[in-house]
């Protein structure tokens, strides 16, 4: 039996090869609602954006899930 062929229900690797975590945030949305930001406050790094947005978890009980995308936006624009 080779252990190479065995595959995990608790994790994957994308085609990338890179190793995803089932309890990783879900980049795609996070990306898409970093990009929304930008371009709603042109004139707030990514740093001082991801920062407002960790800012909207930690008042949300340290979650984000559940929130809407657009109430976070919001959250995180009233925070910048």
């Amino acid at each position: 039996e080779n252990s190479l062929q065995k595959t995990s229900t608790c994790s994957s690797v994308n085609p990338s090869g890179v190793f995803v975590s089932p309890y990783a945030l879900n980049l795609s949305s996070f990306t898409k609602l970093i990009k929304r930001l930008q371009e709603r406050h042109p004139g707030f790094s990514r740093d001082e954006i991801v920062e407002a947005v960790q800012k909207v978890r930690k008042i949300n009980k340290g979650v984000l899930s559940g929130l809407a995308i657009s109430s976070i936006e919001e959250k995180t624009s009233a925070i910048l």
